[in-house]
């Protein structure tokens, strides 16, 4: 199983430690789809009891990463077609409210910040470090909206995708097009455009979703 041995036997938050490290090696697709999850081996990976573990892989299954199959226990979760096409038209349903809430309260440091990411998405080869900042990017935008619960909710939704769209991005040659969108919406904040950061935003995710679609037909 590819996950980094830690040691948190005299650790209080065993279970939250175990949750981000599982959650973090589906979403960068170190686990992949069908992957079983073994408690016991997670166990002595983390030098823990099972207890942690079970939460643990509880949490994993109420994000939806997570799913127990008879006779396998708990797996990896999947997602067809239908499913990464109704979380992505729920994305863009969601997102671009928050951004069109969020441009008339950005300030220049949250413009900078968001700049700051862009830079990083623009000068990155790596597939893991571009899905981080690409997350951080929107995130760090969103922030400004002040309604954490519809970011809850989107940080949620791009559990389930993310580690689908970094590898479509990397195969189908696109993270150009992708990063020049990026900068689109940022300048539509910029110049505190908040309909036009809005369609922008939409366009952005409607547009990944149909790229992701053709290249895992095309994959299948």
């Amino acid at each position: 199983m590819k996950l980094q041995p830690i040691d948190i036997s005299k650790t209080a938050s065993a279970a939250s430690i175990v949750f981000e490290s599982l959650r973090k090696a589906i979403i960068e697709g170190e686990l992949v789809e069908g992957t079983p999850l073994r408690q016991d081996e997670i166990a002595r990976l983390f030098n823990t009891s099972r207890i942690p573990v079970r939460e643990a892989i509880s949490r994993l299954e109420e994000k939806g990463l997570v799913t127990s199959q008879r006779f396998k226990g708990a797996v990896v979760a999947g997602l067809d077609l239908d499913e990464l096409r109704e979380i992505f038209e729920y994305r863009a349903l969601i997102e671009t409210e928050v951004i069109r809430r969020a441009v008339p309260r950005m300030d220049q440091a949250t413009l900078d910040e968001a700049k700051e990411y862009f830079h990083g998405l623009n000068n990155t080869t790596d597939r893991v470090a571009w899905g981080d900042l690409n997350r951080g990017f929107h995130e760090r935008l969103y922030r400004a909206s002040g309604m954490p619960f519809h970011e809850d909710a989107i940080d949620k939704a791009l559990d389930r995708v993310d580690r689908y769209l970094r590898a479509a991005l990397v195969r189908s040659g696109n993270v150009a097009k992708s990063n020049a969108e990026h900068l689109a919406i940022w300048q539509a904040c910029a110049d505190g455009n908040a309909d036009l950061a809005a369609d922008l935003t939409r366009e952005h995710i409607l547009l990944s979703c149909e790229g992701l679609l053709k290249n895992m037909t095309r994959r299948d």
